[in-house]
């Protein structure tokens, strides 16, 4: 089984942390986020992992020199511009020389979801396109997806007004697809799956959808980033990962609570961190206080500093000594 993993955005929602690493690269408690996404591939028994890159492709390259992740090999294919999704689609089916019935997943997803028993149905409904949908409260941010008893798409709508939505189904970003829709997509310039190529389907009558309310997080935001880090460590995703890793520096004295400490991080005499995340080598320091924030890799959050309502710090960032911050990101975006 062979699937494609779109990791070629720019991710603007997450910077300034993605100003120096691809979303996909970033650590989800110790883990880079692809990892955690191509096990769970794995575990369905996915064994061929097409990475579709365009920001910093080197990044996926060089931390996967044999072309082996998570026990899945890897194929790279390296958009020479933007194609958006379905574009990103074909150019990597084509260039991993995909003739089969295949599994496209977004890079920055992470979910439960049953890929086995999706695959079934994809193929005993005789699909030409099947995808997972989950059930959210306000559908306004995500393409929502109506269908009918028999599963049939009957529509593609890409983020109504709340009060306007037909569904409360969403695009999970998870499909099983036949060779057929790369055929459907036009070569050479841009194409959204979503807004294009789906639409085109459900006209058809070929697109068909797996609704299934399982564990599912988009961890493309700051909130959603810091979500799901606590969800591993809370036991939500299965027995409850470590929420400090070994290598980390905890002074007696500092207090911590519902929080990720990652490799080399240290937090100084004195200082609180609540319901936050301290990526690899971060620093706390003295007296300071982190609340619901993310502090990037080698950044210093200065003594008697308190951060707050999800500031995100990045790469190498020196916060002040004794600032007081809320909700703020650093560097400033431009």
């Amino acid at each position: 089984m062979k699937a494609i993993v779109l990791v070629g955005g720019f991710g603007t929602r997450l910077r300034p942390l993605t100003l120096t690493t691809p979303k996909q690269m970033l650590p989800v408690v110790g883990s880079p986020m692809i990892e955690r996404v191509v096990a769970k591939l794995a575990e369905h028994g996915v064994t061929d992992a097409i990475l579709s890159l365009g920001y910093r492709p080197d990044a996926f390259i060089e931390a996967y020199p044999d072309d082996v992740c998570a026990g899945v090999r890897l194929h790279y294919a390296v958009e020479p511009e933007p194609l958006d999704t379905a574009g990103a689609v074909r150019f990597a089916a084509i260039d991993a020389g995909i003739d089969s019935r295949f599994v496209v997943v977004n890079g920055d997803v992470l979910t439960d979801l049953d890929l086995s028993a999706m695959w079934k149905t994809h193929l005993d409904g005789g699909a030409e396109g099947t995808i997972h949908l989950v059930p959210v409260e306000d559908p306004s941010r995500y393409g929502v997806v109506p269908f009918d008893d028999s599963g049939r798409v009957q529509a593609f709508g890409e983020k109504p007004r709340r009060d306007e939505a037909p569904s409360r189904w969403i695009n999970a970003g998870t499909y099983v697809l036949e060779p057929s829709v790369i055929d459907r997509i036009p070569a050479g310039r841009k194409v959204s799956i979503e807004r294009e190529t789906f639409p085109a389907m459900v006209a058809d009558g070929t697109l068909f959808a797996y609704p299934s309310d399982v564990y599912w997080v988009d961890a493309g935001t700051p909130a959603t980033y810091l979500q799901v880090q606590l969800d591993y460590v809370e036991g939500r995703r299965g027995p409850a990962e470590p929420a400090v890793a070994s290598s980390a520096s905890i002074a007696d004295d500092a207090y911590l609570e519902r929080s990720v400490i990652m490799d080399g991080a240290v937090v100084e005499p004195g200082a609180i961190v609540i319901g936050s995340a301290l990526l690899p080598s971060a620093v706390v320091g003295q007296g300071a206080r982190v609340s619901d924030s993310v502090i990037g890799p080698h950044a210093t959050v200065g003594a008697g500093a308190q951060l707050s309502d999800l500031c995100v710090i990045g790469d190498g960032v020196d916060v002040e000594p004794g600032v007081e911050l809320r909700g703020v990101k650093l560097p400033e975006p431009e």
